[in-house]
């Protein structure tokens, strides 16, 4: 179910902070998060978040296109190898 439109989207409060300090650094560098539910806003555009997938921060460069999504949507948390059953199918 999505989020209710009067509530607006949810972002957390040191994510706002940490995006708004690198901007004013000025220096392009990699902000380490862990809030996958955190929505994209436009103040993130051109910025580069490291997102944790439970294992790993996966970088994610930020464009207009991902404005609304949730950054975990981009940092996938399980490795699809395939199936079994393909496997045998591809030697017989």
């Amino acid at each position: 179910m999505a989020r209710s439109i009067w509530k607006g989207p949810f972002v957390d409060g040191y994510l706002l902070k940490k995006a708004e300090n690198s901007r004013n650094s000025g220096r392009s560098e990699i902000i380490k998060i862990w809030s996958r539910r955190s929505t994209i806003l436009p103040q993130f555009v051109g910025l580069t978040f490291a997102v944790y997938n439970g294992h790993k921060h996966i970088p994610v460069a930020v464009t207009e296109d991902m404005i609304g999504h949730r950054f975990g949507e981009f940092s996938p948390t399980r490795t699809f190898h395939g199936h079994a059953a393909d496997k045998k199918a591809k030697r017989g």
